[in-house]
């Protein structure tokens, strides 16, 4: 698993926030942009460093590119916090 780069994207709070949106549902850029006050080049920006540090997933849909929630890499996350507790 990549942490300095899942660490890095959990870093920021926009970020964060597109996770938890993506955690209602799959959505496309717009529909993300729609939510946050900021540019659509810095909402793709956002979604390029969730995309390589494997957070998020995206799947071309017609004209539109939809995001969705990596599960798994949160429960390799999960898993590997657990254990620093024993």
């Amino acid at each position: 698993m990549k942490m300095n780069s899942l660490f890095k994207a959990l870093n920021d709070e926009t970020r964060r926030q597109i996770v938890e949106l993506l955690k209602e549902g799959d959505m496309n850029a717009g529909e993300i942009a729609d939510k946050f006050h900021i540019s659509k080049p810095s909402i793709s920006h956002h979604l390029d460093i969730l995309k390589r540090a494997d957070l998020i997933t995206s799947e071309k849909k017609g004209q539109f590119v939809e995001y969705s929630l990596n599960t798994s890499i949160l429960e390799d996350l999960i898993n590997w916090i657990l254990t620093l507790k024993k």
